[in-house]
């Protein structure tokens, strides 16, 4: 278990989206992290189209009007309530999810399923 927290929630705003790095059973991640209100929500930043990051530059997102997170590279559109893809080239996918918690305002890495 981590002794340091991924992220405070304080440094990024609620309905934002952040990169972290974190190290996932012993291999080093980018991880997108997705605030709503006090829970956050994370996922492997890849793309399952191609195997891509989704962020268009490091820690930098493109979202949808209608809020949906839409990978950079071929606009795969995933719904960040659970991450599934609802448009593009892997509709019917989704983002794997990594678990976190919310504890003592920062963003933990959680035990996991």
């Amino acid at each position: 278990m981590s002794t340091e927290p991924l992220l405070k929630l304080e440094q990024f705003p609620d309905d934002g989206l952040a990169e972290v790095e974190a190290v996932v059973d012993g291999d080093a991640e980018s991880l997108v992290l997705f605030r709503d209100g006090d829970r956050v929500r994370a996922w492997f930043n890849i793309c399952p189209h191609a195997g891509r990051r989704l962020d268009w530059s490091p820690g930098r997102f493109l979202r949808s009007k209608d809020g949906l997170l839409v990978c950079a590279a071929h606009g795969a559109s995933f719904e960040l309530a659970g991450g599934a893809c609802v448009a593009g080239p892997c509709r019917g996918e989704a983002l794997r999810e990594v678990a976190v918690e919310v504890r003592d305002g920062a963003v933990w890495l959680g035990a996991g399923d």
